[in-house]
């Protein structure tokens, strides 16, 4: 196992607000010193260390943000890890896309601890979550499966998802524990009550779109970007019903991460324009509120997630960076 270390200095930009009733959006990003690696999908851990992949580098890696220190824990080769999330023991779980599997990494030995997938059509571990009790929930693109990884026993249970080619995408879970997920192949959503382990599949309201991202908010409701059409989407449980927004920059925008804060403000990526558009929307409104340009342009930013303790939202660009968007107050109405 081999470590790198390097420090990297912050590239900083305060863009002013373009909509009148927003507050300014502070984005940094540090570059990370191994180029061409498409860093992606951190996490945060409970020391503040940001957490992240290098899908073409074939690593994973910590950022500092107080003191800017990058360090690498290379993969076994062709591993293409495609996201990560920290435990509470502060163990690194990542998703070994090319390899068909689930990795352990624990930082302070660099010992890795891999659990295959137990079918081989299951060829590509996507996206992580972890539930309640601290098991992992995952999407299996290209093998069309949803996944539950049991921590202590190391059993992987599989369930395929009935429509052809529907590419398991993005995933959450809600307050219940259900399990919520894009199908980002089909017009669908997908949904698994734990209990009984079944999927279901919900039909979004048009046969073109094709979420890709998904998160939820105080309410229940679960949201999710349509990539293909250019939309903000929101689906209600209890009343099976969606209500759907354009994005800003129109259907090409290509809306791609995406994550809710603490005040139920959805944030999400238009990674169809240049450069890329960090966008806020406000529910309570139903208005978008602010639209921030990344500097470093973004190339594409694909996963992100919410830091509570700081309010801000990180997530990783093709541009080779980490970045911290830090979010503004609510603004009054």
């Amino acid at each position: 196992m081999k470590l790198l270390t390097a420090a990297v200095s912050a590239l900083l930009v305060i863009a002013a607000a373009p909509i009148p009733e927003s507050s300014p959006i502070e984005i940094r990003e540090w570059k990370v010193p191994w180029e061409n690696t498409r860093p992606r999908d951190p996490y945060v851990d409970a020391q503040g260390k940001v957490w992240f992949v290098g899908q073409t580098g074939h690593y994973v890696a910590s950022l500092d943000p107080a003191s800017g220190e990058f360090k690498r824990y290379e993969l076994e080769p062709g591993t293409g890890p495609h996201n990560l999330i920290v435990d509470a023991e502060g163990q690194v779980w990542y998703a070994g896309n090319l390899k068909a599997h689930i990795g352990r990494l624990d930082p302070a030995t660099g010992k890795i601890v891999k659990y295959p997938m137990p079918d081989a059509a299951a060829r590509d571990p996507h996206t992580l979550v972890f539930d309640s009790r601290g098991d992992i929930w995952f999407t299996v693109q290209g093998g069309n499966f949803v996944g539950k990884l049991e921590r202590a026993s190391g059993k992987v249970t599989l369930l395929p998802v009935a429509t052809p080619r529907a590419r398991p995408y993005g995933i959450l879970l809600d307050a219940k524990g259900n399990v919520w997920f894009n199908l980002f192949g089909s017009d669908k959503l997908g949904f698994i009550d734990p209990a009984k382990m079944q999927i279901e599949e919900i039909t979004m309201p048009r046969a073109e779109a094709r979420g890709r991202r998904i998160d939820l908010t105080s309410d229940g409701r679960i949201w999710y970007v349509d990539y293909a059409g250019g939309q903000l989407g929101a689906y209600d449980p209890a009343t099976r019903q969606f209500k759907e927004w354009p994005a800003p920059s129109g259907a090409s925008s290509r809306p791609y991460a995406m994550a809710v804060d603490d005040q139920d403000r959805i944030w999400f990526v238009e990674t169809g324009v240049r450069p890329n558009k960090f966008v806020g929307f406000d529910p309570r409104s139903e208005k978008f509120f602010s639209v921030t340009d990344i500097a470093s342009g973004g190339g594409a930013v694909r996963h992100m997630v919410f830091h509570k303790p700081t309010g801000s939202i990180w997530f990783g660009t093709d541009a080779g960076t980490i970045g911290r968007a830090t979010l503004p107050q609510r603004v009054a109405p």
